[in-house]
Formats: structure tokens, C-alpha cells, sequence
């Protein structure tokens, strides 16, 4: 059985929170079955974008770098995808270093 879109989306600001790691959710997608996308902002003008990916030969959901570079081009793609799914939910992570806990333990799949 997989978590709904809310349910996973408020334990990933938690753990944000805490770790001291700025996140926002600036769009609120479909609380049971909308798609997530985590932008990591590291503040000098660049960013990544993150995208839960399903992965064939393996049966497994991982995350994948959808895009990255300049912080204007990166909000402007999440912005066409937005524009093809109203449903999908963007969550903004603020942190220098470039930590945005994807890879750890229970966020990872």
C-alpha cells in the first residue's frame, strides 16, 4: 500500500524541520495521488529539481534529477510541468550545502 501525496509530503517537511532545513510547499497538489517535485535551491543562483522515477528493472521508485541549473530556467520548467499537471505538488528546499535528505531512509523509495 503506498502513503497518499499529503501524508508523505508533511513527513518530508518534518524531517526537514528537523535537520533545521528550510522547505516550503509552494504548491499544494492532490492531497491522495498527486506527484511530488523537490527543488533544491542552494542560494548562489542555481537549484535542482527532483522527481520521483519508477525504475523497471528493478520494481523500485527512486529519486531522479528532472533538472537543474539556473534558478530562473528551473522554476520556469516546474512551471510548464505544473501547467500539465495542476495536481502536482512542488516542495522548495533552502540549504547552502545542498542537503535535501531524498537519499535517506524512508524518504528514498
Amino acid at each position: 500500500m503506498r502513503l497518499t501525496s499529503r501524508f508523505w509530503v508533511d513527513a518530508y517537511l518534518a524531517r526537514l524541520r528537523f535537520s533545521d532545513i528550510p522547505a516550503y510547499v509552494v504548491a499544494h497538489g492532490d492531497d491522495t495521488a498527486g506527484a511530488v517535485l523537490v527543488k533544491l535551491s542552494t542560494l548562489d543562483g542555481s537549484a535542482r529539481v527532483f522527481q520521483r522515477s519508477f525504475d523497471l528493472m528493478s520494481g523500485e521508485r527512486n529519486w531522479i534529477v528532472l533538472s537543474e541549473g539556473a534558478e530562473r530556467e528551473v522554476d520556469q520548467m516546474i512551471a510548464r510541468q505544473r501547467g500539465y499537471d495542476p495536481d502536482l505538488w512542488v516542495i522548495e528546499v533552502e540549504d547552502r550545502a545542498g542537503r535535501h535528505l531524498l537519499d535517506e531512509e524512508g524518504l528514498s523509495t
